[in-house]
């Protein structure tokens, strides 16, 4: 029998995430029945929404998420052992599965385990970023919902993160000026210096209406939302009329009581002066279009106009520190857990 860890919710959180509000528990694993396989954890993501998702789940839960995990045995032709599968196996060292969706609790629209195809020699733990939800997050709503024209000026927030940093750099394929915010101006410079971003603002520094004023004096087309609060209603107070939103998250609320959201500033007057377009998305709507985001985002990878980063923590006991981190804006791109 094989012993498996899974990390589970101990209690709801009060604010910011501590390590205390988790458990490490240990489970003994059954035999495998025909049709499954058994997976052992070789990445694992700690993305934003996992916060978000937490007020639907009770004490005792396995925290949910996505991992790259290699087959160690298996009853199931599709799932060879040796081969390597992305699954929303959640937040466990080893798990088994026959391959549906539906099996694994907290789910939700989570598509299928897959086998990863060739990477053309790109680490694995990609597959949980730029190949993989974040990559397509960014393609699909940036590109199906702002729809991006040369010249336009984009704006995007939490920009040194797994999504919005891919989404700048869309833009910039798309030959569009694009300006990051985020909250240090290490993070902005990098967003300069190495991914070609045309400006950037500080958001814990910066008077942020008069940086955008200063960085887009021509107003802006192409809003792509990951934090909502004020920092979007001053952004949305800059853009030019038909401008589009797409609103991929909500960073700013997620440690707020759902019952008790943040008060922010009225957008109203500027969405219907400036008939504005607002449209949020949740990359599940595109799961039969994933394969095109997958292989456009590898090319340019390829081709070099698309870079990637990660924030690397070692150990599966680590992966509350990695997520307690992540939230605190301590990662250049993805965060990633490796065992």
């Amino acid at each position: 029998m094989v012993t498996s860890k899974k990390i589970i919710l101990g209690k709801h959180f009060d604010g910011m995430p501590q390590e205390s509000d988790f458990k490490i528990v240990e489970e003994q694993l059954p035999p495998l029945k025909d049709g499954e396989f058994l997976a052992e954890a070789v990445f694992l993501s700690v993305d934003p929404y996992m916060r978000a998702y937490a007020h639907n789940m009770n004490p005792g839960d396995v925290m949910v998420g996505t991992q790259v995990a290699k087959v160690v045995e298996s009853k199931n032709n599709n799932y060879p052992v040796g081969e390597h599968v992305v699954g929303k196996f959640d937040w466990r060292t080893h798990t088994i599965s026959s391959g549906l969706a539906s099996e694994v609790a907290g789910a939700g629209n989570a598509p299928a385990p897959y086998v990863i195809p060739n990477l053309s020699g790109l680490p694995l733990s990609y597959c949980l970023g730029v190949l993989g939800m974040p990559g397509s997050t960014a393609y699909f709503g940036l590109l199906d919902i702002c729809e991006p024209k040369p010249g336009e000026v984009v704006v995007v927030s939490g920009a040194a993160g797994a999504v919005g940093m891919i989404v700048g750099q869309i833009a910039k394929i798309k030959g569009c000026k694009v300006i990051g915010i985020t909250g240090s101006d290490e993070k902005g410079r990098h967003l300069v210096d190495v991914l070609g971003f045309d400006g950037y603002a500080n958001y814990k520094t910066d008077n942020l209406d008069q940086k955008l004023g200063e960085l887009a004096p021509e107003g802006i087309d192409c809003y792509f939302d990951n934090v909502a609060g004020e920092i979007s209603t001053t952004v949305i107070s800059h853009m030019r009329e038909f401008g589009r939103i797409s609103v991929c998250g909500s960073i700013s609320s997620y440690n707020h009581d759902v019952k008790d959201p943040p008060k922010v500033g009225v957008v109203q007057f500027y969405m219907y002066e400036n008939q504005l377009i607002m449209k949020g998305f949740q990359n599940y709507l595109y799961k039969d279009r994933a394969a095109e985001a997958f292989r456009q985002n590898l090319e340019w990878i390829k081709e070099g106009k698309l870079k990637y980063m990660e924030t690397v923590t070692e150990g599966f006991d680590n992966m509350v520190k990695a997520f307690i981190e992540m939230l605190s804006g301590k990662n250049l791109g993805k965060a990633i857990v490796k065992m």
